[in-house]
């Protein structure tokens, strides 16, 4: 019988039970216990109104409740006997013969009921919940091979990484013909990459293939209100895989366990953290990985964790799992589009090719969210417009067309994108336009310009940064030139444009002023841009002088340019915005002046190489307008 529904049964027995036994209690409470002379009396006096006679008692019930009771007991006696003690004067009582076994059974059975029930429920919820018996013990969930449901099929985008993990399946699988060398598995296997890239997936495709049981449990369980609980749960999940060799055991998250020690610890709270972070280094030091135990563990935050746990004979190697390139890309989306039903001008190798820095979780979401979007309009299939509007879904928001402007405001905003996409079609650096927009957004923004990265770029360019702050600024040059005043709707396009020229002087070394020398580190190195939470300043206020004018000179030379093109090229900004205007979304086949041609380079030279921020490895959207009480970018 399945465990739950046991547990249903016997709750449903013991509601049951309870509800008998009160309704009992409840009836006893109305039944008076009386004496053979009591009856006498009562029966001479008429208080009688029924009763029944039986072998061993004479039961009834009063004409009026006596001393609030309505019923009567009493045990039958010899009439004979009961009249004669009865004439001299003695008050005669009925009564039963009791036994040894009788007493102890009227004792034993009750306890033995209550027992039983208090042990079933405390069994159940020790199961659930841990109790205090069972607080101490692993919160693993333990899948065998066939449970996983995993193999390394099911993984795509990540081969480098898939191919490392194949030595620990070799190594379970054959132990004595891996080590036949002298080598030994590494004890412990760290998975690092940005969210979203496979690193719990990853896991249970090696489990999987392994065909071993897989304990999986997360960083955070290990820590409770009491104090010793997480030490207590380390050693319990290490002896039950003692026990289960061999096996993987996978600590997801395993920053919440392994956060570095701080000297003042003991003054706030964090000892039982420490507890548990040192119960876990002692393990990994005590258990040999050749008996077949190997550890897994992933984490998106590699940078806090202690270093104790990262040396040589604990997690002996980390493997990246990177956002894939081109190439994965359409692997993983191989994996996921026959799960949905497509058309014939679908192809996985052009989704890849408007997706660069998706992750593997954003191409799952993207399949699902373009079959939502053929869904909604009633289609057969998903084709291949679906997977632009869940491109433009994701990146940009959800459309808004309730949200209605002023035709002065819907002017403005069709001039600030047509800014955008004007400049960005005149740079031969920039990425081509995909589309421009004024239709608001879900997430404040009044208007947007998409542009789609032809291939993946790992470098870029002093000079491409510089265009690419030439564009931001596109929109606000836009609406000086033709109205000759400046709004609040650059607001996220001045927020990106002075990080790209921070960047560039603190941290690329592309400054003459400033010279080559990092002075800002931004050490959340998985973590998106927008959560990179300060920056560590260790220079003077000289040079922190020096590093805010040459922002600001870098931003004026990219604003001058962006107007001096755009000056050039009025009478295509104007006509543009008309149609904009008219349409509200348009393509450059709807409009030939944002076909790429060559046109004007920003001011500048060359520069050199350097390394591309995440933020630019992802489809570039320029989202404007936002009014300040929307703003959500």
């Amino acid at each position: 019988m399945d465990r739950k529904l046991a547990y249903n049964i016997g709750y449903i027995v013991i509601a049951f039970s309870i509800i008998a036994v009160l309704q009992f209690w409840a009836a006893q409470r109305d039944v008076a216990e009386i004496s053979y002379t009591d009856l006498n009396r009562l029966v001479t006096e008429q208080k009688i109104k029924a009763a029944i006679v039986t072998e061993t008692t004479v039961r009834g019930e009063f004409n009026e409740p006596q001393d609030g009771r309505r019923f009567f007991v009493m045990q039958r006696v010899d009439p004979a006997m009961a009249e004669k003690l009865s004439s001299a004067g003695i008050k005669v009582s009925g009564g039963t013969d009791s036994t040894t076994l009788t007493a102890l059974l009227s004792w034993a059975f009750p306890l033995l009921i209550m027992f039983g029930v208090w042990a079933f429920l405390f069994r159940g919820f020790a199961d659930r919940q841990g109790g205090l018996i069972g607080i101490g013990k692993s919160k693993a969930k333990v899948y065998m091979e066939r449970q996983t449901g995993v193999s390394f099929d099911d993984v795509a985008g990540v081969d480098e990484a898939k191919d490392e993990l194949k030595e620990i399946v070799f190594f379970l699988k054959d132990q004595k013909k891996y080590g036949r060398l002298g080598a030994r598995v590494p004890k412990g296997i760290l998975l690092v990459g940005p969210p979203g890239t496979g690193k719990t997936l990853m896991a249970r495709a090696v489990a999987g293939e392994a065909g071993v049981p897989f304990f999986s449990i997360s960083g955070s369980e290990f820590v409770e209100m009491f104090v010793g609980v997480g030490a207590a749960r380390v050693r319990d999940l290490f002896q039950q895989a003692r026990q289960s060799v061999p096996c993987i055991i996978f600590i997801d998250e395993l920053d919440a366990l392994g956060r570095a020690r701080s000297p003042f610890a003991g003054y706030g709270g964090g000892d039982e953290k420490e507890q548990t972070l040192n119960q876990l280094l002692s393990e990994l030091d005590g258990f040999d990985p050749s008996v077949g135990i190997v550890l897994l563990a992933a984490t998106n935050r590699p940078e806090i964790l202690d270093p104790a746990l990262l040396r040589a004979g604990r997690f002996d190697r980390q493997v990246i799992l990177d956002r894939p390139d081109r190439k994965g890309r359409e692997q993983i989306l191989a994996i996921y589009m026959p799960k949905i039903t497509i058309g014939p001008d679908v192809l996985p190798s052009e989704v890849a090719a408007m997706t660069p820095g998706f992750t593997g979780a954003d191409l799952a979401n993207l399949v699902n969210e373009a079959a939502i979007v053929a869904t909604r309009r009633k289609a057969e299939m998903v084709c291949m417009t679906d997977f632009t509007n869940a491109v433009e879904r994701i990146v940009a928001g959800s459309e808004r067309r309730s949200r209605l402007l002023k035709p002065q405001e819907r002017e403005r905003v069709a001039y600030h994108e047509m800014g955008h996409a004007l400049i960005a079609t005149m740079l031969p650096g920039a990425d081509p336009v995909q589309k421009v927009s004024i239709i608001p957004r879900s997430i404040g923004a009044l208007g947007y310009t998409m542009q789609r990265p032809t291939e993946d770029r790992f470098l870029i360019t002093a000079n491409e940064l510089r265009e690419r702050m030439v564009i931001l600024l596109g929109g606000r040059a836009a609406e000086d030139l033709i109205f000759e005043e400046i709004s609040t709707g650059a607001a996220d396009d001045l927020a990106k444009v002075t990080d790209i020229a921070r960047q560039c002087v603190t941290q690329f070394g592309m400054s003459s002023a400033v010279g080559q020398a990092v002075l800002e580190h931004r050490n959340l190195q998985w973590l998106p841009e927008g959560q990179n939470f300060g920056r560590q300043k260790d220079y003077s206020d000289e040079t922190s002088r020096e590093v805010d004018l040459t922002v600001r000179s870098m931003i004026n030379e990219a604003f001058i340019s962006a107007k001096a093109i755009l000056k050039e090229h009025r009478n295509d900004l104007e006509a543009g915005a008309k149609l904009l205007i008219e349409k509200e979304t348009i393509t450059p086949e709807d409009f030939p002046p944002l076909i790429r041609r060559e046109s004007h380079p920003t001011p500048g030279g060359q520069g050199t190489g350097a390394r591309r921020t995440p933020q630019l490895a992802t489809p570039q959207v320029l989202k404007d307008h936002s009014r300040p009480a929307d703003r959500d970018t």
